[in-house]
């Protein structure tokens, strides 16, 4: 669930999977069947291989995202960090929980302004929280952000974002 439903734009294939998150092909083939027939995930076919991907549609997608990303700490995440730091205008996770792989370690990058002693006390704070460690990276202006070499990356929080949307996709 956390790989496709954390950032809705991951896509996977069955032997990417399994060697991921060293299991059988066999096990993971049962949940991509189940998570497919209940029409949480979508398929497609590349040649020979089916390509899965969250079904964006489903009209438990919104909820089950938000289940994922209080799993994974994101909601605590945007308000213990982003509410107190200063002027942010953007925050993204990168690396692995960009792609849907929880690894223990979230790089975050903020864009803006932040106050740094606030920034160190909130990711203590956070971290103990949610039991990851929480690795930011703050740069001031978003074409700085675009300069940096990142392959993957997950808006969580703007501040032209609404209410509604916690995580988007950019």
């Amino acid at each position: 669930m956390l790989k496709f439903f954390l950032n809705s734009e991951t896509h996977a294939y069955l032997r990417e999977l399994a060697t991921e998150f060293g299991e059988s092909s066999n096990g993971i083939r049962v949940e991509l069947n189940r998570l497919t027939e209940a029409k949480l995930l979508k398929t497609v076919n590349d040649g020979r291989t089916i390509v899965y991907q969250a079904n964006r549609e489903h009209s438990f997608f919104k909820d089950l995202q938000k289940v994922v990303q209080k799993y994974v700490g994101i909601d605590l995440l945007v308000e213990d960090l982003i509410n107190r730091l200063g002027n942010i205008e953007a925050a993204y996770v990168t690396g692995d929980y960009a792609r849907g792989v929880d690894s223990g370690t979230i790089d975050l990058v903020l864009i803006g302004q932040v106050r740094h002693e606030m920034l160190d006390l909130a990711v203590k704070k956070t971290s103990k929280l949610i039991k990851r460690k929480i690795r930011p990276l703050v740069v001031v202006t978003q074409q700085e952000f675009q300069g940096l070499s990142i392959d993957n990356t997950l808006m969580i929080w703007s501040v032209h974002q609404t209410s509604e949307s916690t995580i988007t996709d950019p």
